[in-house]
């Protein structure tokens, strides 16, 4: 009997889940039932956040409650200041930052509760810091590498407000705010990605929930995985020029190099966070006179859909918005964890209500068995 393999695992279904549904076939993404086109723009990031946690949007008392316990979760352990203000200046951010998430649970001595009803309330509060602090840990380890102060926090700021503030030691204009809480939503889950089963897999042996996020940082600054935005600048600034997009796109691809930021893995058709982006990036493009990036990418764009028939997808266009923030490459990744913890914390609680390990199977194609040992000797 031949066994078949899936490599990567892809059409197989590992769990089930009831936060968020990629239609790959029709180019939809639900978060609990809603589709991402009538979230977008309409409801806030801490909404989104709610909604993830326990299955609905908020009432405004409860959207208020949420904000405050963000709020007060937002401050970092001196310990944690003092790595950051010491970690080396040249390191990558995505690294310095799941560091400091592994470090957090040092500093958190709660232990663990008996009931499930109790390890679920507890972690849905260590969910609400980790959310809290992971744009904190973020923003002063770019003002760290620069050699700049950290600004004391602000409660009254909303999560997309309060990192932009933190990063550039000014209030954001409130155009830049909504932007970034744009992005925030649409990078908020997205099934059963590799980063978020990453932190299934890790919570699911019961360990704590600071080392299941640790892995999905881990995972997720990939160039295969969150890394890819980056990698669409990079592409980007070594084209350099829209008269030379053709010529590069061709030798590339006789080449047989990826595209960044071109396809991907589900869907087949239009990635439905892609259009939201490519909207901000030409507005944000626009008002800043400066449409050199967005002109090459809508060539990119323009011929690999008539050549490989290949959509651009969400890392193509928040690539660019990204960059219109003034935001730093090496931050961008960074951006997509502030986003995806919502995400990732959600699939931790959810893993903990059923849990069962994973323990999945391998084929084994090493030599057979009854091989001898030799001694030293006649080796």
């Amino acid at each position: 009997m031949t066994t078949m393999i899936a490599k990567g695992l892809e059409g197989i279904i590992a769990n089930s889940t009831s936060l968020s549904d990629v239609l790959g076939e029709e180019g939809v993404l639900l978060y609990e039932g809603y589709n991402i086109n009538d979230l977008a723009g309409e409801v806030s990031f801490e909404e989104i956040i709610h909604l993830l946690w326990h299955g609905r949007l908020p009432t405004a008392k409860e959207l208020l409650l949420l904000h405050d316990e963000l709020a007060n979760e937002r401050e970092l352990p001196e310990g944690i200041l003092h790595f950051l203000r010491t970690a080396p200046k040249k390191a990558n951010p995505i690294d310095v930052i799941r560091t400091a998430i592994s470090m957090l649970g040092l500093y958190d001595l709660e232990g663990s509760r008996d009931s499930l009803e109790e390890t679920i309330s507890l972690n849905l509060h260590r969910a609400a810091s980790i959310t809290a602090k992971i744009s904190v840990i973020a923003a002063y380890y770019h003002r760290a590498r620069q050699g700049k102060s950290f600004p004391p926090i602000i409660k009254e700021l909303t999560e997309a407000e309060h990192f932009l503030y933190l990063l550039q030691g000014e209030l954001p204009t409130a155009e830049a705010a909504e932007t970034l809480d744009v992005c925030y939503v649409l990078h908020a889950d997205h099934g059963m990605n590799a980063s978020t089963f990453s932190a299934r897999v890790t919570i699911s042996t019961l360990t704590d929930i600071y080392s299941a996020i640790t892995s999905a940082i881990g995972t997720l600054k990939g160039p295969l995985h969150g890394g890819a935005n980056e990698g669409v600048i990079h592409m980007l600034q070594e084209i350099a020029h829209e008269a030379a997009v053709i010529p590069w796109l061709e030798k590339a691809l006789s080449e047989k190099k990826k595209i960044m930021g071109i396809g991907h893995r589900v869907y087949r058709t239009l990635d439905p966070r892609a259009p939201h982006l490519r909207t901000m990036g030409i507005q944000m493009c626009e008002r800043l006179g400066e449409t050199k990036w967005m002109k090459m990418a809508e060539s990119i764009a323009h011929y690999m859909k008539e050549k490989k028939g290949l959509n651009a997808n969400v890392d193509f266009y928040s690539a660019i918005v990204y960059y219109s923030l003034g935001l730093p490459t090496d931050m961008f990744t960074p951006v997509f964890s502030i986003a995806r913890s919502a995400g990732w914390t959600a699939h931790v609680l959810e893993q903990l209500k059923d849990n069962r390990i994973y323990r999945p199977l391998s084929k084994y194609i090493g030599p057979p068995k009854g091989r001898k040992v030799l001694p030293i000797s006649q080796r």
